[in-house]
């Protein structure tokens, strides 16, 4: 919802009633993840659930959804006697929930985008299928609620599960009994889960910090550069970053709060800035830590990590020389490759050509 949440507000504040499609489960190679939405008010449609392949159909579906006043929840499919007529030929499937929204239908609406906007973690739990009300709708904060599925037990497990998703980051589907029994599967919640962005932190204010920074803007971070030389680290020389600070590295990095999601990119090369800040990451949860250097500079590196205490478990989580083996030589290419093993951690692919892969293209996390 995200990525029409602009649009849907205006909507929503005026007054509209339209529909809501949301991917809310996948299978096989579904072109886009849940949570993706496409929301349509009469004959206009915003954002998309399968990157062109059923949108013709669940534009259809969405306005008769927006009409009656009934949410559904729709599979296409390979295994469908339509899926090639709507045009699903990826070999993938997609669970779509379609809700007519409205300030009635959805009076939370206002609150869930403020939250987004200011960076407060939220997330929607809504009932897709089994013996609950279809479209029951609950939304979960890191100290509240508003609304409900069901029975008070149901709200309390979703609550829990939703808030660990939130610290997660995670979006998908919970299963429950109709009293929020963990052990029983009959009632599937779709739990969308809007957490702040996950943070980049770049240490070293260089050319190829400057295009690290770009492209984790583009992947959704949020981005912070960081050197202790104030004539480098300026705004101007980084424009696309949330954040630049003038900080000695390592005390910066102990001054925040460091998770699994974060990115830590280490770009300085230089042992007197690298070696105190990487003890500092290499001890925090953080999902990834990566150093710029040639092969001689991580043996210096790793010598040096080795006689400030690092065990070798704390070692191995190091990723150096930084990035895939693409070949790369500029800062704009030594990006990419950077960018290309965060993804590739992120989905579990293997870094091959797609043609010299067989088996499933997407991949779980």
């Amino acid at each position: 919802m995200r990525d029409v949440l602009t649009q849907i507000v205006r909507w929503w504040e005026a007054g509209e009633k339209f529909g809501l499609a949301t991917v809310v489960n996948t299978f096989r190679s579904a072109p886009r993840p849940p949570g993706a939405s496409m929301a349509v008010l009469g004959e206009e449609a915003v954002g998309s659930v399968s990157g062109g392949c059923v949108e013709g159909a669940v534009y259809e579906l969405a306005r008769a959804v927006a009409a009656s006043g009934e949410p559904v929840l729709q599979r296409y499919g390979v295994s469908d006697d339509d899926a090639f007529s709507v045009g699903l030929t990826c070999g993938g499937i997609i669970d779509i929930l379609v809700e007519p929204v409205s300030r009635d239908t959805y009076p939370q609406l206002g609150e869930i985008a403020a939250s987004i906007a200011s960076g407060e973690p939220v997330a929607v739990a809504t009932v897709i299928s089994g013996p609950g009300e279809i479209g029951a709708r609950r939304v979960i904060w890191p100290d509240r609620g508003s609304g409900s599925l069901g029975p008070r037990r149901l709200d309390d497990a979703v609550d829990d599960d939703a808030r660990g998703m939130l610290a997660q980051g995670s979006t998908g589907v919970r299963r429950y009994g109709p009293q929020g029994e963990r052990r029983l599967d009959d009632l599937q919640v779709f739990v969308h889960s809007f957490a702040p962005p996950p943070r980049m932190l770049v240490f070293g204010a260089i050319d190829f910090a400057a295009a690290v920074a770009r492209i984790g803007k583009f992947l959704g971070y949020h981005v912070v550069v960081c050197d202790a030389r104030p004539v480098f680290a300026t705004r101007k020389r980084f424009p696309e970053a949330d954040e630049v600070v003038v900080m000695w590295p390592h005390d910066y990095l102990t001054s925040v709060q460091v998770d699994e999601r974060t990115v830590i990119a280490v770009l300085t090369h230089d042992p007197k800035f690298d070696v105190p800040l990487l003890e500092v990451a290499l001890r925090t949860p953080a999902g990834y830590v990566g150093a710029m250097g040639s092969r001689r500079t991580h043996e210096d590196r790793l010598a040096r990590l080795r006689e400030a205490g690092l065990t070798e478990a704390e070692l191995s989580r190091l990723r150096s020389p930084i990035g895939l083996d693409l070949g790369a030589r500029t800062p704009e290419e030594t990006a990419v490759a950077i960018a290309a093993e965060l993804i590739q951690l992120r989905w579990g692919g293997s870094g091959r050509p797609l043609r010299e892969t067989t088996g499933r293209i997407h991949g779980e996390p």
